[in-house]
Formats: structure tokens, sequence, C-alpha cells
């Protein structure tokens, strides 16, 4: 991972700041942008009426700025239209850590809580761009390709962004790490790696005659890992940070 004085970083308050195991901590655009960007699946954390809701959605980052959508009617989407504090959270689960003794058990992770206000994409401009990103973001230049939204289908979607306005990354990427006298203990210890691989895709059953895959999709292909296929995607679509 990064982390360099020099490089843009997240400011760092009480919400972000990382109060155990600060050696774990990250704050520069670099490594928080790395992390999201490896993943297309966050939760959104809010309250309304002082009750606690945590939403699993899409997302995707364009620069410091996050959006993620849903449907029109939904609960997440109406009470976030005004501005309201979020939260966040991209997580990887990257391994499981068998060690010599309970307390030293864990895994290796990568995970981001990003902070900031959200609000309603309301501006056509904004939200149409919205429309190609959700898709083009992870598959690049396939909007062109499709059928066009209908209005109703459009007006079914509601778009919610929010600048990053504080960021924190945390990882684990250690291994097996047991108290030294505990190495000396006939105990078997071990590191499982976890790893999201993409399968063989397998066609609509319903496909027309000679429709075949097109290469823009080659990034998806059996055997490789899915955040490798979602970083190739979106340097793909936005070239550059």
């Amino acid at each position: 991972m990064t982390e360099g004085a020099s490089a843009p970083s997240y400011p760092m308050s009480s919400r972000n700041r990382v109060k155990r195991r600060h050696d774990r901590g990250f704050y520069d655009h670099a490594t928080v942008h790395k992390i999201l960007d490896a993943s297309m699946l966050c939760h959104v954390s809010y309250v309304i009426d002082g009750q606690p809701y945590c939403t699993p959605t899409f997302f995707w980052r364009e620069g410091t700025k996050l959006y993620w959508h849903g449907s029109s009617a939904s609960r997440m989407l109406e009470n976030q239209s005004e501005g309201q504090r979020v939260c966040l959270t991209v997580a990887h689960l990257d391994s499981l850590v068998l060690a010599r003794c309970g307390f030293n058990h864990s895994a290796d992770y990568r995970a981001v809580m990003a902070f900031g206000t959200a609000y309603l994409v309301t501006d056509p401009q904004e939200k149409e761009r919205a429309i190609v990103a959700m898709v083009d973001r992870f598959f690049p230049e396939r909007t062109a390709s499709l059928r066009a939204s209908s209005k109703q289908e459009i007006k079914a979607t509601s778009f919610i962004a929010m600048e990053i306005d504080e960021a924190s990354a945390k990882v684990r990427a250690k291994g097996v790490a047991d108290d030294d006298e505990d190495y000396e203990l006939p105990i078997y210890a071990e590191r499982i790696p976890v790893r999201t691989v993409l399968g063989a895709p397998e066609p609509c059953s319903r496909l027309l005659d000679g429709v075949m895959r097109p290469a823009t999709l080659d990034g998806y292909s059996e055997g490789r890992l899915l955040e490798d296929a979602l970083r190739d995607a979106y340097f793909a679509q936005y070239k550059a940070e």
C-alpha cells in the first residue's frame, strides 16, 4: 500500500482516524481509491428518525466523489435527497489466519470507510452521465451497444452522490502472527488465502444466432480475480485518477 507525506490524503478527524493498530491505517488517496476501485459492492450507513440503517448497493468512484443508485421508491434514496451525513464502507477479505492460540486467530483484509454528505442527483446532465457510468464504469463502452433506456426506466432510477470529506483505509496483510514463545508449541497454524475468481461466462440461452461476446468483455475472463477486472475497467473508463 502507498503512504507518504507528499501524497494527496484525506484529512484525519475523530471520525476516520484508525483508533486501534495505527500502523494499519492509511489516509492517502492512492490507497483508499485502490481499495474502492477493486469493488462494486458497498454498504451505506445512515440514520432515519433515530433508527440506524445499512444498505448494500453497487457504487462507483469518480475522482473523490462516490455514486450509487437504486429505485426511486427506496427508503435510502428518499431520505438522502436533501443532504444527509452517511458512511460508505467497502471490505475485502484476503485470508483466514489460524494461529497457535485463539486470541491470535485473525484475517487479512483491506477496508475503507468514507464519510460525507450524500445528495440526490437532480441535475439532468449529471444524471445522464450517471446512467452511462453505472454500466460503463464496470463494462467499458457497453452502453453504446445497448437499447436506450426508456423514459420510465430513467424515471424509476435515482442516483446519490457524495464528495468524500474524510476517509481511511485499514489493512492487515501479515498472515500468522503468534507470540514468540508460541512458535515452539507443536500446534498447526496456517494462512488460507481467499479470492473472488471469475467463472466461465454463461451466455444467455435466448441469444440470437451470430451474436458474439464482445472483445470489450475480455477482461472478465474465466480464472481472473474480480478485483483485477474491476480495476482494469475503471482505468479503461476514466484513463487516470
